[in-house]
């Protein structure tokens, strides 16, 4: 089987394989076919043989190939019969379908001419219809264009008639107003129609503008109509007719909107609505409203600024201050100054007068803008679209970010902060004057806001403040921060110089007032303000943080400060007696914020008020505690005084006890020693509420005394005197009344002299018990009889009970009274239990 698979390649050329046997060389070469691989045998070889060889090759060859042809037709002829009839089969059905496709062809051409041609005439007539509308369009412009323009120009001569009668009536004497009323509400409203006609034809002109504010039509289509007819309109401009008019319709424009604009600058300065409302009117027809009032926005907001930066320019202050000096003429050669940043000592009272001057000029102009933005904004809000009913101020919004009063405060607002911040850097002294003075420049913006709430929302009162108002005087934080900083340091300084002498000269009654008339002065300087009054207040209750810390330091918490040894009062007693008077008389004259000023600054205040009470109470509860104990003590010492000895008929009438001479020295000790170390407008209640107790010790004490003999009644009833001797003394001659201010206490006193004489039967008569509480009753019951008293049964002393009666309630009392009755009879356990069923109300 030979190999012919060089001649299968698919770029076998025949001359190039003869001219390649003819030269000797390979076929095919290697550059030719990169994927050519050597040949083997007789073909590969041929360039060796010669050339009738290579045609004796080929010649077998051929032979070969027809050969297996024939072979492969020989065997498979059946197959090539078969498809032979096939193909003449498919030959015929292709026949048809051609024919069937040359119908088709007919009938689309057919088709063709029955839709081209019709087409073809619509696109004609459309076009020529579109043309006919377009110039019927420009027709109707250009006649609604002409028709217009006569309008303006009578409205024009209009105005000229106008103008030259008010320059008429203004060369009169005493006229200097010019028109009339009815004739300038005929002016104004001349100036709005002839806005109206000039934006017509503006629009005539330049084409409808894309507002989007069509009503009743889908969106959508009225896009796609107004794309499609801003296409197809002829411009007017284009056409001589129209543009002829073009300089006068221009000229109008200007003398209109130049009427308008000074319609607008007089009805801000005058305040007027009805003329502020016909200007807006001519700007709304003229399709300029949003753009003015952007324009008057911008302009109200520089102005202002400009004040505020010329306010605080110290440069103009020299220059006005060197302008002011008047210097005689007949000194020949005058010397000019040089301009100076900063007052000399000399000028400083000239330069003060001088910014303040500036300062309230600036709020009158301030007022005066806010007042023109607000009254522009209203008449805004009142005018309307007479067609659509939306007001005039929701159109300026679409192109506005914010309302005018909103763009003016916020303007306002970042303007001082600017300049009042560079200001005080720059200057020492802006710095100084303003900070010093800033109430006095707090007070010129009430005159602000007071101004400008007549024709304003705005409020600020010291209930309610507007966001606006905070607004503004937050922009004054850097004065008020070193105002606030001063005020500080004069709180400090004043709590240091009360605290300076520390333990060895502790503060006393003037500094604590001095403390307390710091603080009043530095919160009424501030009242008129509400946010003022809050920051100073919290610098108060800071300073009185302050102040009991510092007291706190110097008070003596050791034993010393509470013992009465005596017999003269402790170095720890006098300072703290020092530092309580201190802190008394500054708590109890600052308790009157409360009534003197708001209650958002009392609640600031009040929690340093009530460390400073605290404080003093830490001082006062332990020294009054340990008197209270030291008093009881010795009068629990009436238990050992012997009461059941015989009377001796022959004896006279026997002395005090010596525990009531102690008790009388105690308390001597107590007010001459100890009490004179505090302020007497304090002792005074503490001396009452000592005489109280004592009392009230004293009763319950004598009422257990057991076992108790006339003798030692005798003995009580003259401890009694000497006990109202020594608590008479102890009130000092201050008490008008003597002993009858302790009152009910006293009348105790009083009544338990003829308890202690009184026959058993009589003890539970309402009558003469009537001043006695029922426990010294049934405690005097008790102890004339055979039953135990109650601190015997539960096995405590008499002073531990005495202390328990006091800290309970007397009905507990009675109840250990009635367990100690329990299964006990008798005429004194049934005495004691109708006492204590009246007690009871039963």
């Amino acid at each position: 089987m030979l190999d012919y698979s060089l001649f299968t390649l698919p770029d076998f050329d025949a001359n190039d394989y003869a001219n390649a046997i003819l030269a000797g060389e390979p076929y095919p070469q290697v550059h030719q076919t990169p994927y050519a691989k050597p040949r083997m045998g007789t073909a590969l070889e041929s360039a060796k043989e010669d050339i009738s060889v290579a045609i004796s090759k080929l010649d077998l060859s051929i032979e070969d190939v027809v050969k297996q042809i024939k072979s492969l037709v020989t065997t498979h002829h059946e197959e090539l019969l078969q498809r032979a009839a096939g193909i003449n089969n498919l030959s015929g059905s292709l026949t048809s379908v051609r024919r069937g496709l040359d119908d088709v062809d007919a009938s689309l051409e057919k088709l063709r001419q029955k839709i081209r041609v019709p087409y073809q005439t619509l696109e004609t007539s459309a076009i020529r219809l579109q043309r006919i509308r377009q110039a019927s369009d420009a027709l109707r412009r250009i006649s609604r264009f002409v028709v217009l323009s006569r309008r303006l120009e009578t409205q024009m001569s209009e105005l000229v008639t106008f103008d030259k009668s008010g320059t008429t009536e203004k060369k009169k004497p005493n006229n200097s107003e010019g028109l009339s009323t009815d004739q300038q509400d005929d002016k104004e409203r001349t100036i709005a129609k002839a806005a109206l006609t000039i934006a017509e034809l503006g629009a005539l002109l330049d084409g409808p503008e894309e507002t989007g504010d069509t009503p009743g039509k889908d969106s959508s289509e009225t896009d796609d109509r107004t794309a499609l007819a801003m296409d197809s309109l002829v411009p007017l401009r284009s056409v001589k007719a129209a543009a002829a008019h073009i300089p006068f319709i221009e000229e109008a424009q200007y003398k209109v909107t130049h009427e308008m604009e000074s319609m607008i600058i007089t009805g801000l300065s005058t305040l007027d609505q009805s003329l502020l409302a016909s200007s807006l009117q001519t700007a709304y027809n003229l399709r300029a409203l949003p753009r003015l009032i952007q324009g008057l926005s911008r302009d109200l907001c520089d102005a202002v600024e400009e004040r505020i930066r010329t306010a605080f320019d110290l440069s103009r202050i020299s220059r006005e201050i060197v302008l002011k000096e008047t210097v005689p003429s007949s000194q020949g050669l005058l010397y000019k100054s040089r301009v100076r940043t900063e007052p000399t000592n000399i000028t400083a009272p000239q330069w003060t007068a001088a910014l303040w001057a500036r300062l309230e000029s600036l709020i009158e102009e301030m007022a005066a803008c806010c007042i023109k933005v607000y009254t522009l904004e209203k008449v805004l809000k009142l005018k309307k679209d007479p067609i659509t009913q939306r007001s005039f101020l929701d159109d300026v919004m679409k192109v506005l970010e914010n309302k005018p009063s909103s763009a003016f405060w916020t303007s306002l607002g970042r303007s001082l902060e600017k300049y009042a911040r560079d200001a005080a850097k720059g200057s020492t002294f802006l710095q100084q004057t303003l900070s010093a003075g800033y109430p006095r420049l707090l007070r010129l913006f009430h005159e602000f806001f007071a101004k400008v709430a007549v024709h304003t929302d705005t409020v600020y009162t010291q209930s309610q403040q507007s966001p606006e108002t905070v607004l503004v005087l937050r922009a004054l934080s850097t004065f008020e921060a070193l105002y606030l900083s001063r005020s500080t340091t004069r709180l400090n300084e004043t709590v240091s110089q009360a605290f300076a002498g520390g333990s060895r000269a502790p503060p006393g009654a003037n500094e604590g007032v001095a403390i307390a008339r710091a603080v009043m002065n530095e919160l009424d300087s501030a009242r008129f303000d509400p946010l003022l009054m809050l920051a100073v207040a919290r610098n108060v209750g800071v300073a009185l943080d302050g102040a009991t810390m510092r007291a706190e330091g110097l008070i003596s918490l050791d034993r010393s400060a509470v013992t009465l040894i005596g017999p003269m009062a402790t170095p720890q007693q006098i300072l703290n007696g020092q530092v309580a008077t201190c802190l008394y008389y500054c708590w109890t004259k600052l308790e009157k914020v409360a009534e003197e000023h708001t209650e958002s600054a009392a609640a600031l205040v009040r929690p340093g008020v009530k460390k400073l009470h605290v404080t003093y109470d830490s001082i006062v509860d332990p020294l009054l505690m340990a008197i209270r104990r030291e008093l009881a003590s010795i009068v629990s010492r009436l238990h050992r005084v012997d009461l059941q000895k015989a009377m001796d008929p022959t004896a006279g009438m026997a002395g005090p006890s010596l525990y009531m001479k102690d008790l009388a020295d105690k308390l001597n000790y107590v007010k001459t020693q100890i009490f004179t170390n505090f302020t007497s407008d304090a002792t005074q209640s503490w001396v009452l509420s000592i005489v109280k107790y004592v009392i009230r010790i004293f009763v319950l004490h004598a009422s257990i005394a057991k076992p108790l003999g006339e003798s030692g009644k005798l003995q009580l009833t003259t401890d009694m005197t000497e006990l109202e001797f020594a608590l008479g003394a102890f009130l000092g001659p201050s008490s008008k009344r003597g002993l009858e201010v302790a009152g009910e206490e006293y009348k105790m006193l009083r009544a338990m002299r003829p308890l202690l004489f009184l026959d058993t039967a009589s003890l539970a008569g309402p009558t003469h018990a009537a001043n006695l509480p029922p426990l010294v009753v049934l405690h005097h019951i008790l102890v004339r009889s055979p039953l135990p008293l109650p601190h015997i049964m539960h096995g405590w002393q008499e002073a531990e009970y005495v202390r328990w009666v006091e800290e309970h309630k007397k009905e507990d009392a009675w109840g250990l009274i009635e367990a100690a009755l329990v299964g006990k009879e008798g005429e004194f356990a049934e005495l004691a239990r109708r006492v204590l069923r009246q007690a009871r109300g039963e």
